[in-house]
């Protein structure tokens, strides 16, 4: 049980640094990275990978720390409104997935559950955040952020997720 910890919380670390290393590659062209989203990734990831509680912390943590130390995303709103969408994402897909049957389809249902209430959860926490920030935040700001210029990432998402997930469950490189 200590060793199996042991080997979550190094995943994570893992999974972690991924986070604050991605956006690199998106990172000359701000507007790509924010259309394919590369933070959501490893968030995503650990919790398929680790679980829900880790899934969380490490989503909930890597835009902050991308933040402090890289300066973006900017603090307020997006890296605060952003920390809990992904602290969602994490642990929706962790909790998901470990209460769904082990196919193919479910691994899919837990992703998209997962893409959906974070992205609620970033909805909900941008209100107060953008009103921090002296901004507006609408039902369209929503629904254009969300979903209309998130495609890109969302399609990204979908089509790489699941088949890693799968290829690690089959070759036991992880405890799926």
């Amino acid at each position: 049980m200590k060793k199996q910890n042991t080997k979550k919380w190094v995943l994570s670390g893992v999974f972690l640094a991924l986070g604050l290393v991605l956006p690199f590659l998106t990172g000359q062209i701000p507007q790509l990275g924010a259309r394919l989203s590369p933070m959501h990734i490893p968030a995503l990831m650990c919790g398929f990978v680790c679980g829900a509680p880790y899934g969380l912390i490490v989503g909930f943590a890597s835009p902050l720390l991308r933040s402090a130390i890289f300066g973006m995303p900017p603090l307020l709103p997006t890296a605060g409104a952003m920390s809990l969408e992904l602290a969602a994402y994490g642990f929706v897909a962790g909790f998901l997935y470990r209460r769904l049957p082990k196919r193919a389809a479910y691994i899919y249902v837990a992703l998209i559950a997962a893409m959906l209430s974070g992205r609620v959860v970033w909805g909900l926490a941008s209100v107060p955040m953008y009103m921090l920030n002296g901004s507006a935040f609408s039902f369209s700001v929503f629904i254009a952020g969300g979903f209309v210029n998130a495609l890109p990432g969302i399609a990204l998402h979908i089509a790489l997720i699941p088949p890693v997930v799968m290829a690690l469950s089959k070759a036991r490189l992880a405890d799926l």
